[in-house]
């Protein structure tokens, strides 16, 4: 399996793109949110794929820069579909009223004929707090991380040999996760800034965390590999190098700070 980091940034970036990723295993694709728009399209095109290699979908939550990219993919594929050129089926996954508001989105922006055709192939499926659903052949734990601002939801996936790869969503972690971070093979957490510039990034009000309290989380819960992301943009050129200096004060696995469309085997 692998990791392409579509995306790295948090909202407001504008030197890269908005965090979103792509699970790779066996030719089957499961993209985690779209980023903010259709730069979307031109990362995956970067990284080598199409819409129509995606069979799998999910949205945490209903952030612009984590939904509208979907809206673009989902757009694309009913292109291909209404035209013949595929006959794929989409698996769309999200909390309920997401579901409602992406399917909703799709109905009215959409030309009406390309969803009439088009629309059979895209399978909503609302998720609830420790549900499971098979995606790339998985067992994939869904899960409310707890969030104060807008519900969200991230998820728990089982890889082989009993480990397991856990994604936090974009929010500070609160301990109704604990149970699926503790023991993780691989963890994906936000990282808004690093702890040195909070008082200029000002994460705390955003209800995110910095590379000090993501990394001290993941070294409390016995996590192996952690993975930063939703960061600033402020000095990309010099973010891997300066949240691997602070991270590696307070976590002692593998850190990873990804630049948007690095490639991570797991």
């Amino acid at each position: 399996m692998r990791i392409t980091m579509l995306g790295t940034g948090h909202a407001m970036v504008s030197e890269c793109y908005n965090t979103c990723f792509l699970l790779t295993e066996n030719d089957r694709n499961f993209l985690v949110d779209g980023g903010g728009g259709n730069t979307i399209l031109r990362q995956l095109k970067y990284a080598g794929y199409r819409c129509s290699d995606i069979s799998d979908i999910f949205v945490t939550h209903k952030h612009i820069d984590h939904l509208l990219g979907v809206i673009w993919v989902i757009r694309t594929i009913c292109q291909s579909i209404a035209q013949g050129i595929t006959a794929m089926e989409v698996n769309v996954y999200a909390h309920e009223e997401l579901i409602g508001l992406i399917g909703d989105l799709l109905e009215k922006l959409l030309w009406r004929e390309q969803w009439k055709k088009a629309g059979g192939h895209i399978h909503f499926i609302a998720v609830e707090d420790g549900g499971i659903r098979n995606i790339l052949g998985r067992n994939t734990t869904f899960f409310d991380i707890g969030s104060v601002k807008e519900k969200q939801f991230g998820f728990c996936m089982e890889l082989d040999s009993g480990k397991k790869l856990t994604c936090c969503g974009d929010e500070s972690f609160h301990p109704c996760a604990g149970a699926y971070v503790e023991n993780s093979e691989w963890l994906m957490h936000e990282a808004y800034c690093l702890y040195s510039q909070a008082d200029l990034f000002s994460p705390y009000e955003k209800h995110h965390s910095t590379v000090k309290e993501a990394c001290e989380t993941a070294e409390r819960f016995g996590v192996k590999n952690l993975i930063l992301y939703h960061t600033e943009d402020r000095n990309l050129k010099e973010r891997k190098k300066l949240y691997g200096e602070e991270g590696s004060r307070y976590f002692h696995g593998k850190l990873y700070i990804p630049d948007d469309l690095e490639v991570i085997s797991i």
